[in-house]
């Protein structure tokens, strides 16, 4: 058995086993539980974002960034969008504070405090928008369409890929992406959304979910190309080896992160 195959018995044994539990949650679950997995995801984000830029040692920094963790997600569950602007200001704030305070170091190297602020943003600042989602008007659909948005447009991506891959979309970054895939991925999350949308939110124009699918499956690409970038420049392949066949927490949440905020404000401002 190749290499390949292995890694497909692995990803779709992790799959089968997480994705029940998750959408049990997700349907059967109070906004409460499902803020609080939202939490539990964006702690474990945190932390492997914070074993990449870190590595060894900054544990000031660290428990900074885990406690950022739990504090941006619980001001959007209690309060709403104004609220979270308020923390995120804050948050930075204090990040520059603290650093002033404790700093004893000789040189004066403001590194480390940009780590933060750009972790508490990319992880927190953006998850928190499935609770966002969550908390509006039939928010667990919403909330399932952003996942098959993302999960239908990454299986096909790698099958499409796999047998018609030729064309290297962005090779310095990620090696393994082709533009055949991409496009399998557009196609795979438009049609896969239509299907939900059609069924579960009826009264919502198809014209308007197929742009949503089109522009959010290229905006999740995206976030999966910056991860990969993330990773790259500290010579890493996963974020961690916490989900065989998939890498990390961060390496299943980097497509999530970009599509989250986008179909919320989508559904704000332009669906209505």
């Amino acid at each position: 058995m190749s290499k390949i195959e292995n890694s497909d018995i692995k990803r779709w044994l992790t799959g089968i086993i997480l994705a029940p539990i998750l959408l049990i949650a997700i349907l059967f679950g109070s906004k409460e539980i499902f803020a609080a997995i939202i939490i539990i995801f964006i702690l474990g984000g945190v932390w492997e974002y914070n074993h990449i830029v870190f590595g060894n040692g900054f544990v000031k920094e660290k428990i900074e960034g885990l406690i950022f963790a739990i504090i941006i997600p619980l001001f959007v569950f209690f309060g709403n969008n104004q609220h979270l602007l308020a923390v995120l200001a804050f948050s930075v704030l204090l990040v520059f504070i603290l650093f002033l305070w404790s700093n004893k170091e000789s040189t004066f190297d403001v590194l480390s405090v940009d780590k933060i602020v750009f972790g508490l943003m990319y992880i927190p600042f953006l998850m928190s928008y499935f609770i966002s989602l969550r908390m509006m008007e039939k928010g667990v659909l919403w909330v399932l369409f952003v996942l098959v948005l993302a999960f239908a447009g990454d299986i096909a991506a790698l099958y499409a890929g796999k047998t018609f891959g030729k064309h290297k979309l962005i090779p310095l970054i990620s090696p393994g992406k082709t533009v055949e895939g991409l496009a399998g991925l557009v196609l795979g999350s438009t049609i896969a959304c239509l299907i939900f949308a059609y069924y579960l939110l009826p009264e919502i124009s198809l014209m308007q979910i197929a742009i949503l699918a089109f522009v959010g499956s290229i905006i999740g690409q995206l976030g999966d190309i910056c991860e990969s970038a993330i990773k790259r420049n500290y010579g890493l392949k996963d974020a961690s080896s916490l989900l065989p066949g998939h890498g990390g927490l961060l390496d299943r949440m980097d497509c999530l992160v970009f599509i989250a905020p986008f179909v919320y404000y989508y559904r704000i401002f332009v669906i209505g």
